[in-house]
């Protein structure tokens, strides 16, 4: 028995170290838009990755592009990194279009796999309401940034500068043999398979030789938060967010006391806002969208016989064409969620507005003022002296300027006090 103990002893103290000291590879999966929730998460991951001793962290990544600056905050991020970081253009039909391709060009090793592209780096941000100079300034300063992360990588650079000038964009195989990426790969196993053994040098000129074969793979979850900011970043949950907004404080200010659109509206306009300061947004564009909610709510107070709800309408129609008409790729509001919420949002507004400048104007129907206008028929004669007459279900004292006989119809003019002032029907 005592035999068999320490035999076991001996296999858990030869085995146990070795699985303890497996190689880990991280992998962090970024299908979405660049955006500064993006640099978030890259950030946090290099940081868990240098932490944990991994082998080396791979970045899947499919992106139509994103914000320059964010772009840049991310190269950073992976070339002084103090782990060797993987860039993966997977799976089959993504791309690295854009921003993503300044990404790949500052891997430590790129990676594409079949069916994949990359490219289109121009900067269309700067497309729209800016001179050619500016345009030019812009692109030379992408097309120089490009080609110094190619010449550091030992990878392409005269193709990094046509991706930014010319926005050529290549497939995964035209890519691998112009030397713009390092190898393809047909999925995560097949390249950690691939880069096993391969050489990498670390900011801090420490070679590191990558150990993948075997590695055990950790794919980072996405936390919560990251996923909420990730949604309400989106420009097009971002816009449903601001008119969902507007309309829960137009329901409170036109109803005091209702709360509950207050609070919705309030929350709303408050996550709109803030993913709104971390995208290119127009601000002309937002203040004529709250502009035009201002315009809606006066129309009720005041009578100016739809005007103000027109200008109102037409400055929500401009202020949602403009607001996000500057941003790149994979940061535009689409075209099928503007139309409908702008369409259903003016309808909306315009319907509220109407029904409420029509309760307004409407002819009073109780009280005294109700009265006027009623007709009834007089009980008795009815004079300069007074008599009585049947109006609205109610026996009224009435007066005349004229004699009215008995079982006449009358109409009312005016209430005065307790006694109704009326005329012959004619």
């Amino acid at each position: 028995m005592a035999r068999y103990f320490l035999l076991s002893f001996l296999l858990i103290f030869l085995f146990v170290p070795n699985v303890l000291a497996a190689e880990k590879v991280y992998i962090l999966p970024i299908q979405e838009a660049i955006t500064p929730i993006t640099n978030s998460k890259i950030e946090k991951a290099i940081n868990k990755a240098e932490k944990e001793g991994a082998s080396c962290l791979v970045i899947e990544l499919d992106t139509p592009g994103g914000l320059v600056s964010t772009t840049r905050k991310i190269v950073k991020n992976i070339l002084s990194a103090e782990v060797p970081v993987v860039v993966y253009v997977y799976p089959s039909g993504a791309h690295a279009a854009s921003a993503g391709t300044f990404i790949t060009l500052a891997a430590h090793i790129a990676a594409m796999a079949p069916g994949t592209n990359i490219g289109a780096a121009h900067p269309v941000t700067m497309g729209r309401g800016k001179d050619e100079e500016m345009m030019r300034k812009a692109a030379n300063d992408l097309a120089a940034f490009a080609k110094s992360l190619a010449k550091l990588r030992g990878r392409n650079a005269r193709w990094a500068e046509k991706a930014v000038l010319k926005s050529v964009s290549i497939s995964a195989e035209e890519a691998l043999k112009l030397k713009v990426i390092d190898l393809i790969a047909e999925n995560p196993n097949d390249l950690l398979q691939k880069i096993d053994g391969r050489k990498v040098l670390l900011a801090n000129n420490k070679e590191v030789i990558l150990k993948t074969k075997d590695a055990k793979t950790i794919t980072l979850k996405e936390s919560f938060r990251d996923k909420l900011l990730r949604l309400i970043t989106n420009p097009n949950i971002s816009y449903i967010l601001l008119m969902l907004g507007l309309a829960g404080l137009y329901f409170e200010f036109s109803n005091p006391g209702a709360i509950l659109p207050g609070v919705i509206g309030a929350l709303c306009l408050i996550f709109a806002f803030y993913s709104m300061h971390l995208l290119p947004i127009n601000y002309a564009g937002l203040l004529l969208i709250l502009l035009s909610g201002l315009f809606f709510f006066l129309e009720i107070k005041l009578t100016s016989y739809g005007l103000l709800a027109l200008v109102g309408l037409l400055s929500l129609i401009f202020g949602s064409l403009m607001l996000f008409d500057q941003s790149p790729e994979g940061l535009k509001l689409a075209k099928e969620v503007l139309f409908p919420i702008l369409g259903s949002t003016a309808l909306f507004f315009v319907g509220i507005t109407f029904l409420a400048a029509k309760a307004v104007l409407r002819k009073p129907t109780t009280g005294s003022e109700g009265l006027i206008g009623e007709t009834g028929k007089t009980l008795t004669r009815v004079g300069p002296k007074g008599g009585q007459v049947f109006v609205h279900g109610e026996i009224w004292q009435a007066i005349s300027d004229e004699e009215i006989p008995e079982d006449t119809e009358v109409v009312v003019e005016k209430v005065e006090g307790f006694r109704l002032r009326v005329k012959r029907k004619s």
